[in-house]
């Protein structure tokens, strides 16, 4: 214990000499009134410290920063060198003229006794200055024990990187083995195949009893009769005959030929056939069968004690044999008298037999070497309503959502779900977007012409602007990459409500297609800084989207047509009609080089942005996918929601898309030459219609996002297969 607390106080040590060291530092620079010095110091803290720190502590950097050039005025003021005080505000006066705190500063040098003026007083105690050097030394002290942790804490990090992909290795090997184990369990039941029970004990069990009779007088009189004809020449085997014989045997048909081979169970049909035989094989065939009468009695006795002799044999062979093995055999031994024909009949039955098994045994392999396995999925169940907006923020921490009662949620999931903040709004919202930058901001477009900044963490309104009295409903909000800007469609209210049934079966296509606008606003200043043109007329903007940088823009109307904005020249660079009635919602493809929309047809198409109109590939999704989504309850109540969150997205390289169905999500692949889409993963879990969809890659493991009109949101949590 004495040496675990020595090694403690021994880093205590370092940690204060450490911030001590920087303190004593920073007033040599003031004592030398060497501001350039000062400065770039400050500036490498800044660089090496400070920028590793949270956003809240920030403002504690920057008050440590103002009181640090404070106490460089004030020892210049004390000793006399106002010229110091002056070159100060020359040189600083650019970046501190535009703030609150220095407004009243720049008078200091040219006051006869600022240490008397009430403004300026407390800054020339020593009480201040003493406060003010404890307080630097605390900080950066604790900040170096900080960076210490962090370095520490980056290492851990890696560490478990590698050991997660040690163990998805492991998990890959270990899938690997147990597919390996099913296949050698396969081939196991297919080689059971071959074992052959003999032909008398595997017909006993379902021949009759004038077919069991003929038989067991068969082995018994074989010797004695291979010198005749007829009949019982026929009944003998003939596979050592020529092959070229054309003829069944004993006269039978082909249909009784190949039930037999079936190894049906017809005794009645095959006990008919044998008196068919007996009647049409020659001439002599009645005194044929009368010396077989006479051999079959002359053997009765010898035939039981066969029969005592096998009992025990055939119950354990039977016993033993598996269903395969019993149809097999009943296949191949019908009678000792087919042919050859009928012989390699048999073995081309019985190969193919074989062959099942192991397709079947491929489906299984298919099945588990799918793209991505699920390692979780849980469930978010605050809300009470059906969801419209399910979205998660860019550093795959957070997800915000949006019901119809306009009730706001942003939780958590890793390593709990834990709901962050909440909120209900009183009037009807409509769209939600995550702020880019600061991704602790929402921006929630309303029913009532309004769009507000919401921040998560405090839990508050920022601010809230006024669009459009004239378009209140705010239907789609996307922010630019950088974070400068965001675009904003306003649309005037619908001569249809988006929650009457009748507009579906009275076709609501032409009648929704309501006059709006596409603004830009300055996130910063929150203001608007242009509209764009929209032609041929102006129209409702169901859907944005920006691309990876923020200079392309794609939109998609309620007239069908989608368009393509150069945010460089803020205007639209090209537009063609992309569907029968409104467009649902459009996303850039993972090269950027083609955009996709889901439109009110039901189409999901593929365009290529280089040449305006022409199509890449399209596929028909079902309606539970492209909406208008129906809920049933009782007594033939019907809720009805049109699409208006995002309804389809991609995984990290784009080669797969989720989209919603009436039981869960379901995964498609992508950029396949078949004209359609292959689903590979059906997520499920839900009771109600999926709504919206989302599909976080911001992690190592996808996350998909699944919303339902009940107000159940699913995540799951997906690892992809490394090839």
């Amino acid at each position: 214990m004495f040496r675990g607390q020595q090694t403690v106080d021994l880093i205590g040590i370092m940690l204060s000499k450490k911030g001590l060291y920087w303190v004593d530092q920073l007033q040599q620079f003031v004592q030398s009134y060497d501001l350039p010095a000062l400065r770039d110091y400050w500036s490498y803290l800044d660089r090496r410290l400070f920028s590793r720190l949270e956003d809240v502590y920030r403002p504690t950097v920057n008050k440590l920063k103002t009181s640090l050039f404070r106490y460089y005025l004030v020892h210049a003021v004390q000793t006399c060198r106002n010229d110091k005080a002056q070159e100060f505000f020359l040189k600083q006066a650019s970046e501190l003229q535009n703030q609150a705190e220095w407004k009243d500063w720049f008078v200091l040098p040219f006051l006869p006794a600022p240490d008397s003026n009430p403004t300026f007083a407390t800054y020339f105690s020593r009480q201040w200055t003493d406060t003010f050097i404890v307080s630097l030394h605390n900080f950066l002290s604790v900040l170096f024990q900080f960076i210490l942790n962090f370095e520490a804490e980056c290492l851990r990090s890696s560490l478990i990187q590698e050991e997660n992909e040690s163990l998805r290795h492991k998990l890959f090997a270990l899938q690997a083995e147990s597919s390996r184990m099913k296949k050698e369990e396969l081939e196991v039941e297919q080689a059971a195949v071959h074992h052959k029970l003999p032909a008398y004990v595997a017909n006993m069990d379902r021949l009759g009893d004038s077919e069991l009779d003929m038989t067991c007088s068969q082995r018994s009189t074989a010797h004695s009769l291979q010198s005749r004809g007829g009949f019982l020449s026929s009944f003998l085997s003939q596979s050592k005959k020529g092959p070229s014989r054309p003829a069944h045997p004993s006269g039978a048909s082909p249909t009784q030929t190949g039930s037999m081979l079936l190894g049906k169970k017809e005794p009645t049909n095959h006990q008919s056939a044998k008196g068919k035989e007996g009647t049409g094989s020659c001439k002599d065939g009645k005194s044929h069968f009368s010396g077989f009468v006479a051999g079959e009695s002359s053997s009765l006795q010898q035939r039981q004690k066969r029969l005592q002799e096998h009992g025990k044999e055939r119950k354990e062979l039977l016993s033993k044999g598996t269903f395969q093995g019993q149809s097999a055999e009943k296949k191949t031994d019908i009678s000792t008298a087919e042919t050859e024909p009928c012989s390699e009949l048999h073995a081309e039955q019985t190969e193919s037999s074989t062959k099942m098994p192991a397709s079947s045994a491929e489906a299984v392999v298919v099945r588990q070497e799918q793209p991505f396995i699920v390692l979780s999925q849980e469930e978010y169940g605050e809300h009470h309503s059906s969801i419209m907006y399910c979205r998660v923020d860019c550093s795959g921490r957070r997800v915000a959502s949006l019901d119809v009662d306009g009730v706001i949620k942003v939780w958590s999931f890793n390593p709990i779900m834990q709901t962050k903040a909440s909120s209900i709004s009183k009037s009807p919202l409509l769209s939600l977007e995550w702020a880019t930058k600061r991704d602790r901001l929402l921006l929630l477009g309303s029913g009532v012409g309004t769009v507000r900044l919401y921040d998560t963490e405090a839990k508050k309104n920022l601010c809230e602007i006024s669009i459009d009295e004239d378009m209140p409903r705010i239907l789609s909000l996307a922010c630019s990459p950088s974070g400068a800007s965001f675009v904003c469609s306003a649309a005037a209210q619908s001569p249809i409500s988006h929650m009457d049934f009748s507009a579906v079966s009275y076709g609501g296509k032409s009648m929704n297609q309501v006059p709006g606008k596409l603004l830009l606003w300055d996130t910063k200043t929150m203001k608007q800084q242009l509209q764009f043109s929209l032609e041929p007329e102006p129209i409702a903007i169901n859907c944005t989207a920006f691309n990876h940088n923020g200079n392309l823009l794609v939109t998609g109307a309620a007239d069908g047509i989608v368009r393509l904005f150069d945010m460089q020249q803020h205007e639209c660079a090209m537009s063609w009609k992309a569907h029968d009635g409104e467009v649902y919602s459009v996303e850039f493809s993972y090269d950027e080089n083609t955009v996709y929309s889901i439109g009110e047809d039901g189409k999901f198409i593929q365009w290529n942005i280089h040449k305006s109109g022409l199509k890449v590939s399209e596929y028909d999704l079902p309606s539970e996918a492209t909406g208008p989504f129906i809920l049933s309850g009782y007594s033939g109540y019907k809720q009805v929601q049109f699409p208006r969150g995002r309804l389809f997205a991609f995984d990290s390289e784009g080669n797969y898309m989720l989209t919603c169905s009436s039981t869960g999500g379901v995964i498609f692949k992508l950029n396949g030459e078949e004209k359609v889409l292959e689903s590979c993963l059906s997520l499920g879990g839900h009771r109600a219609p999926v709504v919206t969809v989302d599909w976080s890659t911001a992690m190592d493991c996808g996350t998909c996002l699944t919303a339902s009109m009940d107000g159940k949101i699913k995540l799951t949590t997906l690892l992809a297969q490394k090839s």
